[in-house]
């Protein structure tokens, strides 16, 4: 009786936790919207400006004798600061613009299978996980190396659920890098997480490793299992696996697998059938 009332407690608890989230989706939905028009502005004006800057080139080239070796050299040098400057500001701009589109579609819950360039998507959200955990602790860092192969195609998927399934599986490894970092017997340690993709017959294949405290065969039976976790009080749901499962399995018609060893890795991976 006592362990049924702990499991309703708990699972009152995360509903509670749930109506927040939703809420919190709600917000984040409105703030993304907000933010997208001054993105816009942003990303315009540094087009225009790259434009205006190419042609002061043209105006200085055809002035280009009545200025000395020494001014020549100056200007060159500040125009190319300036190009450099230009283009910079613009992919910054459009890689936040991405990440606020994957935001607003998240937010609405909408399972529209769209055609998506999954090394953008991974990359974006790699980093977004890995962002969020130094945000929580500023001790943590990691080694973090991508790997994308050049013959991988769009692919038709649900992105704001594989960029949840991502973050899942980042968040994860960052988890259990940190751990083994944490070890006051480890021997001198250099946190790493591989990110691969790359295309096999007819399936994409993500592969997420990280070289963490790794995992037993017992916890590996588990791990899929809702509301199971390994982590402490208060840091995890033990949802987490067990949506990504569900996204790639269910929503996907993909696989998830998992290959460990105690102390030494974790490597997930992910295969995604290649849809025309």
């Amino acid at each position: 009786m006592s362990d049924q009332r702990e499991r309703i407690e708990y699972l009152e608890k995360q509903i509670r936790r749930q109506d927040k989230l939703a809420s919190l989706g709600m917000l984040s939905a409105g703030i993304a919207h907000e933010i997208q028009n001054p993105l816009n502005f942003v990303i315009n004006f540094s087009k225009l400006s790259s434009k205006l800057l190419k042609d002061m080139m043209e105006i200085l080239d055809d002035i280009d004798g009545h200025l000395s070796e020494e001014e020549r050299e100056e200007i060159a040098e500040i125009m190319n600061d300036l190009e450099s400057n230009m283009q910079k500001i613009e992919e910054n701009g459009n890689r936040a613009s991405s990440i606020v589109r994957g935001i607003l579609l998240y937010s609405r819950g909408k399972d529209d299978f769209l055609e998506t360039d999954l090394q953008q998507l991974i990359h974006e959200y790699v980093w977004l996980s890995y962002h969020a955990v130094r945000a929580n602790n500023k001790s943590f860092n990691v080694t973090i190396q991508e790997n994308y192969a050049a013959d991988v195609p769009l692919v038709h998927v649900i992105p704001q659920d594989l960029s949840r399934a991502v973050i899942n599986l980042v968040n994860n490894a960052c988890h259990a890098v940190f751990s083994r970092a944490k070890k006051a017997s480890e021997e001198p340690y250099s946190p790493v997480i591989k990110v691969d993709l790359k295309k096999e017959d007819n399936w994409i294949k993500l592969t997420i490793e990280d070289n963490g405290i790794g995992m037993s065969e017992d916890v590996v039976a588990k791990l899929f299992t809702p509301f199971f976790t390994t982590k402490p009080v208060g840091e995890g749901t033990g949802l987490g696996l067990s949506l990504t499962k569900s996204i790639i399995e269910g929503k996907h018609r993909g696989k998830i697998e998992v290959e460990t060893q105690e102390n030494e890795y974790t490597r997930f991976v992910i295969s995604l059938p290649v849809t025309k």
